[in-house]
């Protein structure tokens, strides 16, 4: 039988060709002077594995690991795990030197790092190996992220495969033009990184200042002028325990196998989870009448405070809040309803500005689930000031928490539009118009010709 012809490796030419992504194919227009490629004919990707962790002599050796939980900036300092020299040996993993690029490549898809050291890398990471500058590619694959994003697959846990990678267009400026975007995107970078900085500290400091603000309300400093004004002093506040502070209300759960206890309800039934604010105006699920009538929960017309006691959430706080419509709470909740001679809101504040106490005295110990002592609870005593001095530290607070709040939405909203500045630059970087670009350097078609 004759043998079939051996077929001729393609030329320079054909190659070059190849590597070019057809004008009709590229995603927009770059300068005359780069060339759209692909990611594959710029990179070499090195993938990882995770040594046997079943064999202690695999692990807490000396060599770095690197997985997703280490990838967390822009550069990589340091990894939780080590494996020992047999553990790289015998398993898939492998080493990326320092300046090399990292990326993931699932559970968060073109996720980029810098590596600053020698490290072994687990499999859901790649080494990306190239002719470019680790911080160009970088750059690059920030910029792409949604492109990468948009090819992921998987039920579980997604992510993207290597071909997606290795296909994903490319626009190559000249050599000299990508050291010039590095330069000028850390530039710019670098002046909103401060302002980020600024606004994260005001962000940060938001919950001491209202702190601040709340000790100022109850140990009388907020309203010692209006005392002065209306010829009274700090002998007018009383020490009262929050069980004479009004009438307390347990809760229950309607039965969830009789749907007529919750069909067209329209009671508010709280439970922790509706507890993210200082006011609820509703909830996740609502029960009826017939619901009340049939459990152990009660009907409450009067607004109230109301308190977390069982959750797993107090062991970081201690959630309270309001509700002025008729309700019912489960039971895992108290509630307060205060006396004709307590500011609803007063009383609110006063608990909210006695949080960390009230967890530090009343915290049950010992048991498997955080939980409040109802006892120690009814006991705590909180300042109760006169009721017209509690109507101005209502007012006081209620203008100067507002004037916080603003504030913190004022950082919140400075700190997204640093990130949509960030994402423009990128953007802007690699389509060739942050007026870096040198319209006469060799086109970058040449590149492509040296590398090959």
């Amino acid at each position: 039988m004759a043998r079939g012809k051996k077929k001729e490796s393609p030329t320079p030419e054909e190659r070059l060709q190849a590597a070019l992504v057809p004008e009709s194919e590229q995603p927009y227009k770059v300068p005359k002077n780069w060339c759209w490629t692909k990611v594959g004919d710029l990179c070499i990707f090195v993938g990882g594995g995770t040594p046997d962790k079943t064999n202690p002599l695999y692990w807490n050796g000396n060599i770095p690991w690197a997985s997703v939980k280490d990838i967390k900036g822009r550069y990589l300092y340091s990894t939780i795990d080590k494996i020992s020299q047999l553990g790289l040996e015998c398993s898939s993993s492998n080493l990326c030197e320092a300046g090399d690029l990292l990326l993931v490549t699932r559970i968060e898809p073109a996720k980029a790092i810098v590596s600053k050291i020698v490290t072994a890398i687990n499999q859901d990471l790649k080494i990306v190996k190239s002719e470019l500058s680790s911080l160009f590619l970088y750059y690059y694959f920030c910029t792409f992220q949604h492109e990468f994003e948009r090819k992921a697959s998987g039920s579980t846990v997604k992510g993207i495969t290597l071909p997606n990678i290795l296909n994903t267009p490319f626009p190559l400026p000249p050599l000299s033009e990508q050291q010039r975007i590095v330069d000028r995107i850390e530039s710019l970078f670098a002046k909103l990184d401060e302002a980020k900085q600024k606004a994260q500290e005001a962000l940060d400091s938001f919950e001491t200042r209202k702190a601040a603000i709340l000790h100022k309300a109850f140990t009388g400093e907020l309203t010692a002028q209006w005392r002065k004004e209306h010829g009274v002093g700090m002998e007018s506040w009383s020490w009262i325990p929050l069980k004479k502070c009004g009438s307390w209300n347990g809760g229950g759960t309607p039965s969830m196998s009789h749907p007529e206890y919750w069909e067209n309800g329209t009671l508010l039934w709280v439970t922790s989870k509706d507890m993210k604010s200082d006011l609820i105006e509703d909830t996740l699920m609502h029960t009826n009448m017939l619901g009340v009538e049939n459990s152990s929960a009660t009907y409450i017309e009067e607004p109230a405070v109301l308190f977390v006691m069982r959750s797993g959430i107090l062991r970081r706080i201690f959630p309270v809040c309001m509700v002025k419509k008729p309700f019912t709470v489960n039971q895992d909740l108290k509630a307060l309803v205060p006396t004709v001679d307590i500011n609803l809101e007063y009383l609110f504040w006063a608990c909210k500005a006695n949080e960390k106490q009230i967890l530090e005295k009343c915290m049950k110990s010992g048991t498997t689930v955080e939980s409040i002592n109802t006892a120690a609870l009814r006991d705590f005593e909180i300042p109760i000031a006169r009721k017209n001095e509690q109507t101005e530290i209502v007012r006081i607070l209620d203008d100067l928490l507002a004037k916080e709040q603003q504030a913190k939405e004022a950082a919140e909203g400075v700190l997204e539009q640093i990130d949509l500045i960030k994402k423009a630059i990128l953007a802007r970087a690699f389509r060739g118009e942050l007026g870096t670009n040198g319209p006469t350097e060799e086109n970058a078609v040449k590149l492509l010709c040296s590398w090959d």
